[in-house]
């Protein structure tokens, strides 16, 4: 998203505490065009023009001070009203309905893959998982023009790793939203199992999902041996047409035809 510069006015008055000061500043604010057409055409329908407007000023708030902080935020939010109203007009309007994904990211994220990424082209999916310090955020993405654009994102309400009901609702609604393009879905060794990849394979999408070196693998006319026991060395590729494949843990569905790629890094 391009935004145009910081308006020299907003930028050299971090701090508003004249009612009649902030005032002017929100009426200036209000005539500006601080969001890119496209985001305008998407957020109309579903916010009033006051709630347009705070989203608008809160945008320029975060870029400017670089925090997340309500405090922070409410103490200069250009509003003539006091500091304890500014605070509860900003978390009012945290807990609309309409800032929902669905309602509102959606819409606008599949109107911006349609400007870079014509339909029936191959997008990779990754799914990826961060603990970050309470926070256990999962996300899936769009890789496109070498960055990952989110699409859709959940808070997990424990720590550790996702399980295949969690994986299965966050990829639905994204299946659906990227239906007219050719899906890869790419997960590393927590997205393993042989469930959600028979579940993909259900829905008719592609997949690449990391293995341990512990799983074990059957070639036509063999027997089972490990991964870790192909003899890769650092560079080298492996392309197998697999009958069988499965892991310590539990026997692995058949794939019939399925391509096992075995790739070791320098």
């Amino acid at each position: 998203m391009y935004l145009a510069p910081l308006p020299s006015f907003l930028e050299s008055r971090s701090n508003f505490h004249d009612k009649k000061e902030r005032f002017v500043v929100l009426n200036k604010t209000a005539l500006l065009k601080m969001l890119p057409e496209l985001y305008l055409n998407c957020l109309e329908p579903q916010l009033n023009a006051s709630q347009l407007l705070t989203l608008e000023m809160l945008v320029w708030l975060l870029q400017f001070h670089k925090q997340i902080r309500i405090e922070r935020l409410a103490a200069c939010l250009p509003l003539p009203i006091l500091y304890e109203s500014r605070r509860r007009h900003i978390q009012r309007f945290l807990i609309l309905p309409q800032l929902s994904i669905p309602l509102l990211w959606f819409p606008l994220i599949k109107r911006i893959l349609l400007t870079q990424i014509q339909p029936g082209t191959q997008v990779i999916v990754p799914l990826d998982r961060t603990q970050w310090k309470q926070n256990n955020l999962f996300v899936v993405s769009v890789i496109w023009d070498k960055r990952a654009w989110p699409i859709y994102w959940q808070f997990m309400e424990h720590s550790g790793s996702s399980n295949l009901t969690q994986q299965q609702a966050l990829l639905r609604p994204v299946l659906r939203l990227l239906k007219s393009y050719e899906i890869v879905v790419i997960g590393d060794r927590e997205f393993r199992s042989v469930e959600l990849a028979y579940w993909l394979k259900q829905k008719k999408v592609y997949f690449a999902l990391r293995q341990k070196q512990g799983s074990y693998i059957k070639l036509r006319g063999k027997n089972y041996q490990k991964l870790s026991e192909l003899g890769l060395a650092p560079g080298m590729k492996l392309f197998f047409t697999l009958g069988q494949v499965h892991q310590k843990e539990g026997i692995w569905s058949v794939f019939s035809g399925s391509l096992l790629e075995a790739q070791v890094s320098r």
